[in-house]
Formats: structure tokens, sequence, C-alpha cells
């Protein structure tokens, strides 16, 4: 009877085992299942909400927080400088770019006095030339920010150029004209070595042109961007907040405010009004 009742038991035993491997191989199958559909419905959902991303291309450069200043140095009696023209007049539209031109008078002497130069313009080119050693002057010449030159005729290079000084800036001093139009204040910062300067230069926005009845542009109607009037240094940045009176325009004028460094010509900061 004992080995009856045990063999009993056994079995019972055995079923009870057999039962239990069963139950825990069908609640793994399904915990597998559930995660699986878990995963994939996951999967689906992000791919439905993160829409996966197209090919890549290139990105567009953002508009920098300070902008980046393109001085030209041209001439109307000058033969190539039609060309830089045009290439400073497409970049006038560009978000971020205080286009300038400033008219120079060196080349007057070819047989057609510029009607938009001004000694003060080639003095400040001049600067440029001793901060930067070059061995001269000459025109189409693009100055950007102060640190860098070309030709103002080669636009890829020029685009490229203002493209890396965007991102140079870092915590420049902040300019803030009054209310009324006839202040600029220019607020604290580290100031470059041997300090720095502002300049106030007005300028007519927009296109002009000229018809040039004498030297190498003779009988052609030469178009100039952002014509500069009037260059004043308003004072020196030490790095303290300081306030400059703005020098008086006409309606029809603009006014941008530089702030450069006095040793390497440098712009740290600029705005227009």
């Amino acid at each position: 009877m004992r080995r009856i009742y045990w063999r009993v038991c056994s079995r019972r035993y055995d079923r009870r085992r057999l039962t239990r491997r069963a139950t825990v191989r069908i609640m793994s199958v399904k915990v597998w299942i559930t995660t699986a559909a878990m995963l994939i419905a996951g999967g689906m959902s992000m791919g439905t909400s993160a829409q996966p991303a197209a090919p890549s291309r290139p990105a567009l450069r953002a508009t920098p927080t300070e902008p980046v200043v393109v001085e030209l140095f041209t001439a109307q009696g000058c033969s190539g400088c039609p060309d830089a023209n045009r290439v400073v007049e497409a970049l006038a539209d560009e978000p971020g770019v205080i286009a300038l031109t400033y008219a120079v008078d060196y080349w007057d002497y070819l047989g057609w006095p510029d009607t938009f130069a001004r000694p003060e313009f080639a003095q400040r080119q001049r600067a440029y030339q001793s901060a930067m050693r070059l061995r001269g002057v000459y025109t189409p010449q693009i100055v950007i920010d102060g640190r860098r030159q070309l030709s103002g005729a080669r636009g890829a290079d020029v685009q490229l150029a203002i493209d890396e000084e965007a991102a140079r800036r870092v915590f420049p001093p902040q300019i803030e004209f009054r209310e009324a139009g006839d202040r600029v204040g220019i607020g604290s910062g580290r100031a470059p070595e041997g300090g720095a300067e502002v300049w106030a230069v007005t300028y007519r926005p927009g296109p002009q042109s000229v018809t040039v009845s004498g030297g190498d542009n003779r009988g052609r109607v030469v178009r100039h961007m952002n014509v500069v009037s009037g260059l004043r240094r308003l004072g020196s940045w030490t790095g303290r907040p300081v306030l400059y009176d703005l020098p008086d325009s006409d309606a029809a004028e603009a006014v941008a405010v530089m702030v450069q460094s006095r040793t390497d010509r440098r712009i740290l900061t600029a705005a227009t009004l």
C-alpha cells in the first residue's frame, strides 16, 4: 500500500511540476509577445511623430545677432569697380549684413572726378592698409569687419568670408539708440588692448546711379549701393558705458555706428539707425 501511495503521489507531483513548467513557458511566450508588440508600436509611433529626415541639405546660415560690416572702397573712374558694386548691392539685402560704399578720390586724375568721393574715405582705407600691412591701396577693395580684405569682384569669396565672420564675435558691447534718434549708447564689455573708437557713418540707403563722362568708364552708367556721405569719430570706448551725440542727417539718410579697435581696426560690433 505504501508503494502504491508513493507512486500515486509521485505521479501527482510530476503532473504538478509539468503543469508549472507549461504555465511558465506560456507566461514567457505572452511576455515576449507583449514586449515585441510594444516595441513595434513604439517604433511606429516614433516614426509617425518624428518623421524620418529627408536627405540632408546644406544648413542655412542663421542671421547673426551682431551684423557683419562689409565696406567697399570703389571709384566711378575704376573700370573694374562696377562688378564689385553689383556684389555689394546683392549683399545689402542679406540679413545680418551692413553694406557700405566709400568712394575714393585717388583715381580722379584719370579724367573723371568722383562725385561721391571724400578725402576721409581714402584715409580710412589707408588705415586698413597699415593695420593689415598691405603694400598699397586699390579698388575695388572689400574689407569685412575690419579683419580681412579681398577684391570686391570675387563674389563667392566675399560670401564665404562673411559666413566665417558671422560666427566670430563673442559678447560684444551693446549698441542702443535713444528714442529721439539723436544719441547712441555703447554698453559695457571687454575692450581690446589699446582701446576702441566709436564711429558714425552716414549713408544713403539704396542704389544711386551716375553717368560717367570721362576716364575709363566714359559713357557708362555706374550704379552704387548704400553710398557713404559722412564719416565721424564720436569718441573712445574703454569698456565702460558711454553716450554720444549722433551727427545730423537728413530724412533720406541712415546712420551706422561701429565700435572699432584702435590698433588692429577690427570691428567689435555695429548697428544701424
